[in-house]
């Protein structure tokens, strides 16, 4: 059997590709009024947004619904104010760019988020973009990943994901991907069809392809 070949590169937002993961996190602890510790994490990182704001209601009394809004106002406006680009992302993206391999940016974040990012990384970078708005079921259920390789027309097992949170690496390996894990705020293990580096600098397209299982040639759909 030979190795299959990568079909497209499937992209996390938030930590992953633009230095967010921090914004998100300063914004959720002004909405709690206290500061965050380890424990807090699995309900912050990687969550969508009401997720977070229903946990933030259990802790502090405040209305779900208020403090969502409240949630989406401030990280937009820190998103605005403080976008950084994580080192290597951009190359990574001009690099697959180059060798013709689409791209998908696949995010927890709503519409409203993903579209200020967007502006500042280039929507032309992605050929398809997935939010939290766009599925029923978002990370770390398979949903998004599945609708990306959809609409690409590609089959998620020649596909490598990009994440940076336990719960995105779930919802990648659960929708048939190959992860390449770059931690932002909390680590991440190893397993089979994972790799874990430190950052996305000298992640080259052949890197990513290098990653793929060897299996019988896929088709060119799912």
């Amino acid at each position: 059997m030979t190795q299959l070949p990568l079909q497209a590169v499937l992209f996390d937002m938030d930590g992953t590709l633009v230095d967010t993961e921090r914004l998100w996190w300063e914004a959720v602890r002004q909405a709690a009024g206290r500061p965050l510790t380890e424990a807090d994490r699995p309900e912050v990182l990687g969550r969508p947004v009401e997720h977070t704001a229903h946990w933030l209601a259990a802790d502090t009394g405040r209305p779900a619904a208020e403090l969502a809004e409240a949630l989406h106002r401030d990280f937009a406006d820190r998103v605005r104010a403080g976008i950084v680009p994580r080192p290597g992302a951009l190359a990574l993206l001009d690099g697959l760019a180059r060798e013709g391999v689409p791209t998908a940016l696949v995010t927890a974040s709503p519409r409203t988020v993903a579209d200020t990012v967007l502006d500042a990384l280039g929507a032309s970078r992605f050929a398809v973009t997935v939010t939290a708005d766009d599925t029923e079921h978002t990370k770390p259920a398979p949903d998004p990943y599945l609708a990306a390789c959809r609409a690409l027309g590609v089959d998620p097992a020649a596909c490598v994901a990009v994440e940076d949170t336990e719960t995105g690496v779930t919802s990648a390996e659960a929708a048939g991907c190959t992860v390449l894990a770059v931690p932002s705020l909390a680590p991440i293990g190893t397993a089979p069809g994972r790799t874990v580096v430190a950052g996305l600098e000298g992640v080259t397209t052949q890197r990513l392809r290098s990653l793929l299982p060897a299996g019988k040639p896929v088709g060119d759909g799912v």
